[in-house]
């Protein structure tokens, strides 16, 4: 199989340098092009008043002085030297479930490689310390080997995130929507060493709400999360409601 995979942690970070090991174990054709330093939350942002720059790792390794969607947008237009027949974001060094993906830098690359009429997937390890990348690289090989590329839709990509567990500790593989999460203290006020105020956004570790058949409920419980993600901003029925009660007459 012929795969690309790209992330937003960066070109050496040790999430997508697992993948790529395991994966050329298991004889698939593998490329990298990723961000040559760590991008995550950058979303969907593409560089367009600057240059991209290049910087070629190895055999069909590049690493690229732009975002992950840019990412995406090279490997498909300039440097790819085969179609791929599926592009994996990750693995990524925390979740990224429920709203997380809205920021997602991580998403954001799969996203644009499924705009670009690649199929693609997202892959976020639930950790971020004593991370077991092998766990998430293992989950990933065997839904490659278990035909996964039949089951992404067209327009679609699939959001997978993977408990820190020993492979043998997975529960199993659970299909799921995205959940919520509630930050509390989400911008923290500090002073700089001159006495002027400066804010951090982040705060304290989310809580997430307990729902049913959610991404976190699933990795919560042991089991690898797939939720399918098909980006649609059309709100339909209100679009209804303004073309019935607005006139201009």
């Amino acid at each position: 199989m012929k795969i690309l995979l790209t992330n937003d942690d960066g070109f050496h970070a040790p999430g997508i340098q697992t993948l790529y090991r395991l994966l050329k174990k298991k004889n698939h054709e593998v490329a990298i092009i990723a961000p040559n330093t760590e991008k995550s939350a950058s979303s969907h942002s593409v560089t367009l008043f600057q240059p991209l720059r290049l910087y070629k790792k190895g055999e069909n390794c590049w690493a690229v002085s732009g975002t992950p969607a840019d990412c995406s947008i090279i490997a498909s237009k300039k440097m790819i030297h085969f179609v791929p027949d599926i592009v994996i974001s990750g693995i990524n060094r925390g979740q990224n479930m429920g709203e997380d993906v809205l920021y997602s830098g991580t998403i954001a690359a799969a996203l644009e490689a499924m705009y670009l009429g690649m199929k693609s997937i997202a892959v976020s390890l639930v950790a971020f310390e004593n991370e077991k990348y092998e766990t998430a690289a293992k989950v990933i090989s065997k839904l490659l080997d278990e035909n996964i590329l039949e089951q992404i839709k067209e327009g679609e990509i699939l959001n997978i995130n993977v408990p820190n567990v020993e492979f043998e500790k997975i529960k199993g593989v659970k299909s799921t929507f995205l959940g919520h999460r509630i930050y509390n203290d989400f911008v923290v006020e500090q002073e700089d060493p001159f006495g002027k105020k400066i804010y951090w956004i982040g705060g304290s570790a989310p809580e997430w709400k307990i729902l049913a058949g959610s991404d976190y409920s699933a990795v919560n419980n042991g089991f690898v999360s797939i939720t399918p993600i098909k980006p649609d901003f059309n709100s339909k029925n209100t679009l209804e409601k303004f073309t019935q009660k607005i006139s201009l007459t």
